[in-house]
């Protein structure tokens, strides 16, 4: 087995927080050999690391000698470079893999010394495909916070009187004030989300559009909410579609084939299926029904309406991982967290999207997701 090293902190970083199952919000440097792991890290850091990964041996830079290389003049940023370039010697790393995502600078100053490193992305990518008991229990927790969140919004919806635009509590009803609840409940849910989608009208038609402005009735509401639970660093993802009022056949459309293709989609997710097979599955059945899809359409078109993105992806520790469900598939394998997200949608007017997260069981999947589907709020 390779050796493996990562330097990231264990926040934005989701290859450190997979190893490191703890917040650390500064970068320190990650080693596996013969089936050692050291973190080397700051001091403050270690009870920390102790307690929520006791596996995972911990060093400081005092260790390598960092009081002696600070006295001598050298700078901060070379010093930790050569605490961590001993600490690869001490450990008997020789060469070892890293993420793609691994600092160019530290991977020079090893290979100066004769350490190599090389980028092996697929090796991290499995190693976060089958979640642990812990990641899940943060994905129920984040997934039931979209599901609260959702109630709280379908409330100001359903409270929402009519006067050109949605009115509650006499002020126009606006996707930042529906966010500015959102955020409240995910707080309250032990969740956060820098970013989601509260859209509506033409906006449902533009990708990630967070949305803006006054809502108005009869038009299309997409939800397309993300949080990460604050224990874990795990997500969830889910998307649905309202309309306050009356919607247009076309909207009514776009709605009964989204469900029909989660459906189909749903049934046919199991370990050894393709994601490119889903995908198919979908595509097939928009293009019967007229609608231009990445697998029907011609060689260069950029599509703007119809089906224009991939069927889901995978979630964990980023909210879009492998294994794409799209026109570049992977094969599911027990363990996989997935989204399944078709849409439909018309330039300049609005779309439909719907969205469940599923966790690929050894038979089949189970669907995470426990919340109606309907068009009225």
């Amino acid at each position: 087995m390779s050796d493996v090293l990562i330097h990231a902190d264990s926040i934005r970083s989701a290859e450190m927080r997979h190893e490191v199952p703890v917040a650390v919000p500064d970068a320190f440097l990650y080693a596996e050999r013969d089936g050692r792991r050291v973190a080397v890290v700051s001091g403050f850091e270690v009870p920390r690391i102790a307690a929520a990964a006791p596996e995972i041996e911990t060093l400081t830079p005092e260790a390598f000698g960092i009081d002696a290389l600070l006295a001598g003049g050298m700078p901060a940023c070379l010093a930790e470079l050569e605490v961590y370039t001993r600490a690869c010697g001490e450990l008997g790393i020789g060469d070892a893999v890293v993420p793609a995502g691994f600092p160019l600078e530290l991977a020079d100053h090893l290979r100066a010394n004769g350490i190599e490193v090389s980028v092996d992305r697929e090796l991290f990518e499995d190693r976060r495909r089958r979640k642990t008991a812990t990641e899940i229990a943060g994905l129920r927790r984040a997934q039931r916070a979209c599901e609260a969140a959702l109630d709280v919004a379908r409330d100001m919806l359903r409270r929402a009187g009519r006067n050109g635009t949605l009115v509650l509590d006499g002020e126009p009803l606006t996707c930042e004030r529906i966010k500015h609840e959102i955020e409240r409940v995910f707080s309250a849910h032990g969740v956060a989300a820098e970013e989601f989608i509260v859209s509506h009208g033409a906006q449902t038609a533009i990708g990630h559009d967070g949305g803006s402005g006054a809502i108005l009735p009869d038009e299309p509401i997409v939800f397309d909410l993300f949080p990460r639970d604050r224990e874990t660093g795990v997500y969830s993802d889910m998307t649905r579609t309202y309309v306050v009022g009356t919607p247009s056949d076309e909207v009514l459309e776009y709605h009964r084939l989204c469900k029909e293709a989660l459906d189909l989609s749903t049934a046919a997710t199991k370990p050894g299926v393709n994601g490119r097979d889903l995908m198919r599955l979908v595509c097939d059945l928009f293009a019967a029904h007229g609608y231009p899809t990445p697998l029907t359409k011609e060689p260069g078109q950029v599509l703007d309406s119809g089906f224009f993105h991939g069927l889901g992806h995978g979630v964990g520790l980023e909210v879009h991982e492998r294994p794409w469900i799209s026109r570049a598939g992977d094969d599911l394998v027990p363990g996989d967290v997935i989204t399944l997200e078709p849409g439909l949608y018309r330039a300049g007017y609005g779309g439909v999207r719907l969205e469940d997260i599923l966790v690929v069981t050894g038979d089949g999947a189970e669907v995470v997701t426990s919340y109606p589907y309907e068009l009225e709020p």
